[in-house]
């Protein structure tokens, strides 16, 4: 996007929180990858959407710093919670430190484990799901999301565009964009959901149960 207009867009939306600009600017003097984390606009759209959806409970598969889990759990209600899954160690020690100083700190449970393993084992379905882990683990985790969203549900997943590598033939070896192009293409064959995919930022696809 051209940068005046992105930045036109930032003055009209709501104002990035100081806690949240705090974990950006953390986020990139400590991570190897910063450009994992969220911005504002697609954090802000997440916010919206899941307050759309009133959800009880928040799934998010992919927790890096910790961003967009502080993002969705500005649409908890008082007794909502969120469950964030991740296995690296120096991004979920930023995660924790930054949820510890939020007003949801009692609401948004960090697992240090597979998402794959620990989400069924909640024994809970989930109103909305964001994912955003491992690329390779996209279409396993879309089957997981079906089963643990009850209709009307909401699932949103990131990097669907991955750099436009989508549209090309990936090398054997790529393991990640192939499995986005298998998980891109499982939506859109899928007849038991409504779904829009957005060119926001890195692609974000919308998905809500019927």
């Amino acid at each position: 996007m051209n940068p005046d207009v992105d930045a036109y867009c930032l003055a009209h939306s709501t104002p990035e929180p100081a806690l949240l600009q705090a974990l950006s600017r953390e986020t990139h003097l400590r991570a190897v990858h910063p450009r994992m984390l969220s911005r504002w606009q697609q954090g802000l759209l997440l916010q919206q959407l899941a307050k759309l959806a009133k959800p009880a409970c928040i799934l998010e598969i992919g927790t890096f710093t910790g961003y967009s889990a502080l993002c969705l759990a500005a649409a908890l209600p008082p007794c909502g919670e969120l469950h964030t899954f991740d296995v690296d160690d120096e991004a979920l020690e930023v995660a924790l430190a930054f949820i510890a100083q939020s007003p949801y700190a009692a609401q948004v449970k960090v697992h240090h484990r597979s998402a794959l393993e620990g989400a069924p084992q909640l024994g809970k379905m989930a109103d909305f799901i964001f994912i955003d882990g491992d690329k390779r683990e996209y279409p396993d985790y879309y089957r997981m999301a079906l089963s643990l969203t009850p209709s009307g549900g909401v699932i949103v997943a990131d990097n669907v565009l991955w750099s436009g590598k989508i549209l090309g033939a990936p090398s054997a070896a790529d393991r990640h964009t192939k499995a986005l192009q298998e998980f891109n293409e499982m939506v859109r064959r899928d007849n038991a959901v409504e779904k829009i995919m957005l060119p926001l930022r890195d692609g974000l696809t919308v998905i809500r149960k019927k």
